[in-house]
């Protein structure tokens, strides 16, 4: 028996076949970038097809598969809503993956559970009852483990945390984004240099020879490794905002473990102590002395290992 998992995001759907003992049989990767609508769902529902044939070649039945979007998925309709990927607002998306699935059962959440997910069963989550997965990328998000049993919400939004406030007053811009978003994460950190930029018109450094729409978080990280102000301005601030955001979740859930992942935690990784003393400073004491920070084991496939679960979930889920 195998199961599908996909990884769904802005730029790219990651898929691959995994056994029920957590082996990863097979593996493919598709560019959607420049994609809108239907074109982005053939391409998650060929993904699907694609790994169903190299299963059948192995000899193996597909019981399942396991989808992470980067949004909000609504089980009543089958619908998809990802702010990233035009024509997604209310995308449906289940309907189109059981085809490509082949009666196979088809399990669809979030790219913040997919997270934690894929930690707990084959990452630095693995042994926790009580962990958090802070990704921090384009965007920000947390998948929330609690006493053992991932954290959705009503509708499916628990762990929005880009949207947690840390500072005031309240900004038109943090309306699209959140607080914690607009400030920290990898669009964040290029939005506040470039704002930076607009007011310091001596500063003749490193990040004024890059055009401001090009602008990227990797910028202002090299820029950083080379002492430039601006960027170390834009860097402190995002420490103090993680460290905030961290001590928040910390009090409020006492996890064994924060995880940091997505394409920030990368460069940010080495930046790790600095935000434990920044959450120090906040943070519920005992919980925050007893609390590990550490870095994703599963780096950007932890969203592809948390769709497996999910599939092999619905198998256990199928048999009951």
């Amino acid at each position: 028996m195998a199961v599908i998992g996909v990884d769904l995001g802005g730029t790219k759907v990651a898929a691959a076949l995994f056994s029920r003992d957590a082996e990863l049989l097979e593996r493919s990767d598709a560019s959607v970038g420049g994609l809108v609508g239907a074109e982005v769902g053939a391409r998650v529902a060929h993904a699907v097809r694609v790994l169903r044939a190299a299963a059948r070649e192995r000899g193996e039945d597909v019981a399942a598969v396991g989808v992470a979007v980067p949004g909000i998925y609504r089980p009543a309709t089958g619908t998809v809503w990802a702010p990233n990927i035009a024509g997604w607002e209310d995308y449906p998306l289940l309907a189109e993956v059981e085809e490509a699935a082949g009666g196979a059962p088809v399990r669809i959440d979030s790219d913040r559970v997919a997270y934690i997910l894929g930690e707990s069963w084959r990452g630095a989550a693995r042994g926790c009852r009580d962990a958090i997965f802070l990704a921090v990328g384009t965007g920000i998000g947390a998948g929330i483990l609690a006493d053992g049993r991932v954290l959705r919400g009503s509708a499916g939004i628990a762990g929005a945390v880009g949207w947690v406030a840390l500072s005031r007053p309240w900004i038109e811009p943090y309306r699209g984004v959140g607080c914690f978003e607009f400030h920290a994460s990898g669009a964040g950190l290029a939005e506040v240099a470039r704002r930076l930029l607009s007011v310091s018109p001596r500063y003749i450094g490193r990040l004024r020879e890059i055009p401001p729409e090009a602008l990227r978080a990797e910028d202002v990280f090299a820029a950083y490794d080379g002492r430039d102000p601006i960027a170390g301005q834009v860097v402190e601030e995002a420490i103090t905002c993680w460290g905030m955001a961290t001590a928040n979740l910390v009090s409020l859930f006492n996890p064994e473990k924060v995880i940091f992942g997505g394409g920030v935690f990368g460069p940010a990784v080495r930046l790790l102590d600095r935000i434990r003393e920044q959450a120090a400073h906040w943070a519920q004491p005992i919980a925050m002395q007893q609390v590990e920070l550490v870095a994703s084991e599963l780096g950007g496939d932890a969203g592809v290992w948390g769709a497996g679960r999910l599939a092999l979930d619905a198998t256990t889920d199928a048999s009951r």
